[in-house]
């Protein structure tokens, strides 16, 4: 299992998007003041980032990089998608 760090920036993590497509992703910025993994309380919120999945975003330094903010955790959306968890979660 890899390490639950909520201290680090560009900790990995998975992002699913919207079509349900799961992409590797790196956490911008945690929401709220957690430090460390607590089973009582929910997953924090996080933005990320992500490489786009659109070819026709490519430009001389590669494919470009996508922000999405106040990604909440699979456990706290109710639809599939728009959501992150970890890489042993999926």
């Amino acid at each position: 299992m890899e390490e639950r760090d909520y201290k680090t920036l560009g900790q990995h993590v998975k992002y699913v998007n919207q079509f349900r497509k799961t992409q590797d992703a790196l956490v911008q910025c945690w929401h709220g003041e957690i430090t460390h993994y607590q089973p009582n309380t929910s997953e924090p919120g996080c933005n990320i980032i992500i490489i786009s999945l659109d070819i026709m975003k490519e430009d001389s330094y590669g494919r470009q990089i996508e922000h999405e903010t106040s990604v909440v955790h699979k456990s706290n959306q109710p639809a599939d998608g728009n959501c992150w968890c970890w890489p042993d979660e999926l």
